[in-house]
Parts: C-alpha cells; structure tokens; sequence
C-alpha cells in the first residue's frame, strides 16, 4: 500500500508505468516503420495483434498502465499545487540547481494535450481495428486492413496538423519524463543525471521521429509501401 499512498510511492508508481509506456511507445514505432515498406508485412503484423485473446489482454494491461500513470499525474500536480502555491510543478535538478525545464513547469498541460490526442488515436485506429474486429463490425476499411487505415487518416489534413502537434506534445512530455523517472528510481547521481538526460533527449527524439516519418510519408503520398519509390 505504501507505493499508492506516499508520495514517494506514487512518483514510483508514475516512473515505472512511464518507463513500460516508453517501451510500448518504441514497439510500436518499430511497427509502424515497417508500414513505411510493406503493406503486406504490416497488415501480417495487424492480424497478429488483432483481436486475439492475447492481444486483448496485453491491450487492457497496457489501459491499466495508463490509466495508473495518468491518475497518479494528477494526484501529484494537485500535490505539487498545494505545497508549492503558484509554482505549480517545478523540479530543479542537482545539473540545473535552481532552474527548472519548461517541460516541467507545464507537464500538466502538455498531459492534457496527450490525453486528447490519445482518444483520437484510439478512435482512428484501436475502435476501427480490434474493437471493430471484436464486435464484428464492417466499417469502410477491413478491421484487419491496417495499412488502410493509415492511409485514410493521413489522407486528411486536419489529422496530420494535429498528429504533428501532438508528437510534439509527446517529446516534450517523454524527453523530461525520461531522466525524472531515473532520479525517483534512484539510479542516477550527480554524473549519470547529466547522462540520462543526454540519452532521454536522443532516444526520445528518434523515437518520435519515427512516427513523424510515417505521418509526413503517408501525408505526402511519398511511403516506399505506396510505390512512389
């Protein structure tokens, strides 16, 4: 009980669900590339995780993750509120005494920004496949049909703009998350603070990047996997 009634327990909790987030995050950049070259290898790895039984569960643990990571987020902003007034959260590190990164004095706005952009993910693309899939629902495109899906999303504007923005909402959030979760795991000092958060702001970049590249290949028409190359 101590992690979800402490506070140091439910910075834990936020650390160790942000980290598993992180991991799924580069799972599925990694899936995505592969719609970037194949339309059919993509689709196979769509059917794979379609609506099996395993993959249903992997989805709901992955739900409960962030639904963990998003709650606890707001328990310790109000937190941070009450005991630090107008300050709201800042966190000055060992590196930067004193100073505080933007991302961490606007983690809850940029929290927000991803929660929106998550249920329209979901809508585009989780309630169109495997909810579809599981229902037995025949939309416009094949439940299974993935690559289509992309395809459609990307085909309009309006989803592009607002994908963009919301990666961008993502590296902001991750590239300060990142090293934040090592310090509450206590695995960084003075010296590994500095390195954390080096490798947090390079693998956070080349994570988003990927599916940046995927957003503005589809956007444009110029995917490998289309046949425009």
């Amino acid at each position: 009980m101590w992690l979800f009634n402490s506070s140091i327990g439910r910075k834990v909790v936020m650390s160790v669900t942000g980290i598993a987030l992180i991991l799924f995050l580069t799972f599925h950049g990694c899936m995505n590339m592969v719609a970037l070259f194949s339309e059919e290898g993509y689709n196979m790895i769509c059917e794979f995780l379609g609506a099996n039984w395993y993959a249903v569960v992997a989805t709901m643990g992955l739900a409960a993750l962030a639904v963990l990571h998003i709650v606890y987020a707001f328990i310790l902003t109000a937190q941070n509120r009450t005991a630090r007034g107008e300050s709201r959260y800042e966190v000055a590190t060992e590196v930067k005494a004193g100073k505080v990164e933007w991302a961490s004095k606007n983690m809850l706005v940029l929290g927000l920004i991803i929660c929106v952009g998550l249920l329209i993910h979901l809508w585009n693309f989780w309630y169109n496949m495997m909810f579809a899939e599981l229902v037995g629902a025949m939309p416009a495109i094949s439940p299974t049909d993935g690559f289509g899906w992309i395809k459609e999303t990307f085909s309009n504007p309006v989803f592009v703009v607002f994908y963009i923005v919301w990666l961008v909402a993502i590296w902001f959030h991750l590239s300060h998350g990142f090293w934040s979760a090592m310090q509450t795991l206590g695995v960084s000092g003075k010296i590994w603070l500095k390195r954390w958060m080096c490798i947090g702001n390079i693998y956070v970049t080349v994570l988003m990047l990927m599916f940046l590249v995927v957003v503005l290949a589809f956007a444009f028409g110029c995917a490998p996997s289309l046949g425009c190359c």
